[in-house]
């Protein structure tokens, strides 16, 4: 995979998705002369000596101590080791990548007072494989993710562990094996690094990208489903779509469209059925997963926002002066999440209707209960279709919008927080429960394709059902189903299944 080059300020979603997915990352040098000049603002501060918050004062309620200048570095380190509070698993190690390529993103517009030298070792972190550990819970999104950044910047002094090659090892012992030095922050550095959302904006780019893949597999097997249920494409014609002008409706009728083209399924009763109308779940698919497109594509205006924004505080601005204001909040970011967290649960609740639908013999326009071959002998699909009951009602549970849940802080200096932390990081478990849901789908919906046999369904989707039926074999008889489910889940987290359609079919995330 080809370097990314993080040129701060100008990053674009696909870089950040590059980065997400294992490209290395290089910082463009033209920014280190901001870097240094900010820098140089911070350290005339220090030797004026009139107190500026974070930089000669305590931080929080304690703003209003002064800080001698001998004790500044004092400060910082006690900071960041006071700040490393985090509790719980250890965040996956692309997350980690991902926050420290947007802390130095963030850095690098030199509007933070950071060193040079500061910047330099994130990005020999980043080059060396040198995550840290940080533990996933202990942000409400305001001061910033404080204390998973404090872990993060707590590797950089060799304090804590880091995550190398897969092996968990002192930070200190993994630095210096890499032939690197644990840095002694200077003024207003620790400060800089721990302030900021990249926690919170890391995981919800995660969660973006990954709702984002089961999407596009969600109009595939919704398109399967259609044909597997003899459902009307009448529903997706161009011009409905148009009279109503939601771009997400229009690109998701297109991309059905699209998928169902050339199929002997659809055709062969396009005269003579009786059905009036599909069930909501087949004939709505472009109004429903339509909006959902369009939520993810805001929040992705959002979110390639915030990615490349400046977030700690106080910020050295153009014109030389040090001023406080409240870039950590991560309200943006919370609202990003939760517009995602929408998304995805009513994505698969539409497709979980849709699996219901294929499975019902009264609904399902021929097909044998459960999809088994022989009912009452087998249970077919019963109980694939129960478990994706289960993990849509879990989905409903975690889709309650956390960044309504404020609560004051820091002995109410901090007295508004976002949540946007954990509001994210659920995402994660969301996705995943959502591949699953679409991973059952792509296999009730092959196994009802095959029933129709003779016929076939239409040429984009003969590949989709290929790349199902390599992974899960046809279901003759009653077999252990659980090993189906995950190959079924993870063509859709993979992106495999996507990738067997032809590009341009499937509907994009914002490219500028």
């Amino acid at each position: 995979m080809t370097a990314v080059i993080l040129k701060p300020g100008a990053m674009t979603l696909a870089d950040w998705r590059a980065v997400y997915e294992g490209a290395a990352v290089k910082l463009d040098p033209s920014c280190l002369d901001k870097v240094a000049a900010g820098a140089a603002v911070i350290a005339r501060i220090v030797d004026k000596g009139d107190p500026v918050y974070g930089i000669n004062t305590g931080f929080g309620k304690l703003a209003s101590v002064r800080i001698p200048a001998g004790d500044v570095e004092t400060l910082q380190r006690n900071l960041i080791l006071s700040h490393c509070c985090g509790i719980g698993a250890p965040l996956p190690p692309e997350i980690v990548r991902l926050i420290m390529a947007l802390k130095l993103g963030s850095l690098g517009r030199g509007a933070s007072g950071v060193r040079p030298a500061t910047v330099k070792l994130i990005e020999a972190m980043l080059t060396n494989d040198l995550l840290p550990v940080i533990p996933e819970k202990g942000s409400v999104g305001a001061s910033g993710d404080l204390a998973p950044l404090a872990h993060m910047t707590a590797a950089m002094l060799g304090v804590g562990d880091v995550l190398t090659s897969g092996t968990r090892m002192p930070a200190e012992t993994a630095l210096r094996k890499a032939g690197l030095e644990p840095i002694v922050l200077a003024a207003k550095e620790g400060l800089a690094l721990i302030n900021g959302t990249q926690v919170s904006t890391a995981l919800a780019l995660a969660g973006l990208f990954r709702a984002h893949r089961a999407a596009q597999s969600a109009l595939i097997t919704g398109a399967l489903s259609t044909d597997a249920a003899m459902g009307s494409s009448a529903p997706f014609h161009a011009d409905i779509h148009e009279l109503r002008g939601h771009r997400g409706q229009i690109d998701t009728a297109a991309a059905l469209r699209a998928l169902l083209k050339g199929s002997e399924i659809r055709d062969s009763h396009l005269e003579g059925d009786e059905r009036v109308q599909d069930p909501y779940c087949i004939r709505c698919q472009p109004q429903v997963d339509g909006a959902c497109l369009d939520l993810l594509r805001m929040a992705a205006r959002t979110l390639e926002t915030e990615a490349n924004a400046v977030t700690d505080n106080p910020l050295v601005l153009a014109d030389g002066s040090v001023v406080s204001g409240g870039n950590f909040h991560a309200e943006p970011v919370a609202f990003a999440a939760d517009q995602i967290a929408i998304a995805v649960c009513e994505i698969g609740a539409i497709a979980q209707r849709r699996i219901a639908l294929l499975v019902d013999p009264a609904l399902s326009f021929g097909l044998p209960a459960f999809l088994a071959k022989k009912p009452g002998l087998n249970s077919g699909l019963m109980i694939a279709e129960v478990t994706s009951a289960a993990l849509m009602s879990e989905n409903k549970q975690m889709s309650h919008p956390a960044s309504v849940d404020s609560t004051p802080t820091s002995a109410n200096q901090e007295d508004h927080v976002s949540m946007a932390c954990h509001g994210a990081r659920r995402l994660l478990q969301m996705t995943a429960n959502l591949a699953g849901i679409i991973g059952i789908e792509a296999i009730t919906a092959a196994q009802g394709v095959d029933f129709r046999a003779p016929l076939k369904t239409g040429t984009e989707l003969l590949k989709a059902h290929a790349a199902i039926r390599a992974v899960v074999p046809d279901l003759e008889v009653d077999r252990y189903m659980a090993d189906d489910l995950a190959a079924g889940a993870e063509l859709v987290m993979s992106g495999t299944l996507n990738a067997s359609i032809a590009a341009g079919v499937l509907p994009d995330l914002p490219t500028a």
